[in-house]
């Protein structure tokens, strides 16, 4: 029998958002100029006030107000109608040094014995679903806000959209596990004030689907676009009115919304957040590295769609353990415990391993902060920092290492494909 699966996802006006994109623009500047720092930085927004909490080992110092106010300003709040704006906002820092009795299970003289940064388990996870190797529902959700987005800072076809907005695709599945068609969609988005409401409501709906979906469209493959069809059942602002929004509609804090962050509700996930944290936090490192992995297997044909998981202890060096599993998916005569000890092999799980391997010692972290951590495009970008005494660094900075399918040819070696 048929089923239905859905995925949310979350603009970068989302508070929630904000508060990730905040802190992981912290971490790029800490690592910009000191790679070493260890850095766990959360962030609280509110109607009109950002609070900066965490600790913090680095060499270098940082003006963290200024940071937290450029990052609102290029999200979009920018005006004093918003409750929200980065140029008024008040910024009150609570971060301070970190506790030497979690440095010292990490650090180590030799780089390479170095610890995991805390206990814990993290998944990875890949299908074939997509080009991106990403669950439809969730790259569907992700396009959608991404195109809205673009048309809210294009402010030309659609003028009236403001930063926050969240989206939410119902994908119909075969019993063979295959996306048949999209049932319904979910956007709401905030906006500027109307004199009528009811004039307001049927304008927003006709403009998002007249206008952003076959935006979305366009943009995605000939195998997706034949999932879009007259039937779909469409959700816009299904509340009403949305002038309230932001930090001002609804308290927003680092790290509330990991599932948006991962796979959608696919898969698995660990439970631990990823901005704000450094690279030595496996939270982050390791299930960027259980990402890799799960798409480098599936991309060699190991099997159509496989979970990821790596456990951890704090201050030890080797995981716990690895499991793998393909839903029942590989096409070859080889269980999942066999498959967790080729991997264990051919990837090495050590903390420092997987930074160096990933790259994950530079400031790559802002680009991840919305619109999901897995899924993305890999490529360089061109950044600039500036510290408080004017002293600047341009770099070079490869974004999402772990979607390379760099392990392919190595991966289908090892179990040979």
């Amino acid at each position: 029998m048929a089923y239905l699966f859905t995925s949310e996802s979350v603009s970068e006006g989302h508070p929630d958002k904000v508060a990730d994109q905040i802190s992981d623009a912290l971490i790029d500047n800490f690592i910009a100029f000191d790679k070493d720092s260890k850095v766990a930085c959360e962030t609280l927004v509110t109607t009109g006030q950002v609070v900066l909490a965490g600790e913090v080992k680095s060499s270098t110092y940082l003006d963290v107000q200024k940071i937290a106010r450029e990052t609102i300003n290029k999200i979009g709040y920018t005006k004093g109608e918003y409750m929200f704006d980065g140029n008024s906002c008040g910024v009150l820092s609570a971060i301070h040094e970190q506790s030497d009795d979690i440095n010292r299970g990490v650090d180590r003289a030799n780089k390479e014995e170095q610890g995991a940064g805390d206990q814990g388990m993290m998944f990875g996870y890949a299908t074939r679903e997509t080009e991106n190797f990403m669950p439809l529902a969730l790259d569907l959700s992700h396009r959608i806000l991404k195109e809205l987005a673009e048309l809210r800072r294009e402010n030309k076809d659609i003028t009236y959209l403001r930063p926050d907005s969240k989206s939410q695709v119902t994908i119909e599945y075969s019993d063979d596990n295959v996306p048949q068609r999209i049932d319904a969609i979910v956007v709401s988005t905030q906006h500027d004030e109307f004199d009528e409401d009811e004039a307001m409501l049927a304008k927003i709906r006709k403009d998002i689907v007249e206008i952003l979906i076959p935006r979305v469209i366009a943009k995605i493959p000939e195998q997706i676009q034949v999932l879009f069809n007259d039937g779909i059942t469409y959700h816009i602002n299904p509340t009403g009115k949305f002038v309230i929004g932001g930090p001002h509609g609804d308290t927003g804090l680092t790290g509330r919304k990991i599932v948006v962050d991962t796979y959608g509700g696919k898969g698995a996930h660990g439970g631990g957040a990823f901005s704000g944290k450094d690279p030595s936090k496996v939270d982050r490192s390791a299930a960027y590295a259980t990402r890799h992995i799960a798409k480098n297997l599936v991309a060699a044909g190991v099997a159509d769609e496989i979970l990821v998981q790596v456990s951890y202890a704090i201050g030890v060096v080797e995981p716990m353990g690895v499991f793998i599993d393909t839903y029942g998916t590989c096409p070859f005569n080889m269980t999942d415990g066999e498959i967790a000890e080729k991997v264990s092999k051919l990837f090495d799980l050590r903390p420092f391993a997987i930074e160096e391997r990933l790259k994950l010692r530079a400031p790559m972290y802002s680009e991840t902060a919305a619109y999901g951590h897995m899924g993305r495009e890999n490529e360089t970008v061109t950044k600039t920092f500036t510290q408080p005494n004017g002293e600047s660094v341009t770099l070079d900075v490869e974004l999402f290492t772990w979607e390379k399918l760099d392990y392919v040819d190595k991966v289908k070696k090892a179990f040979g494909l």
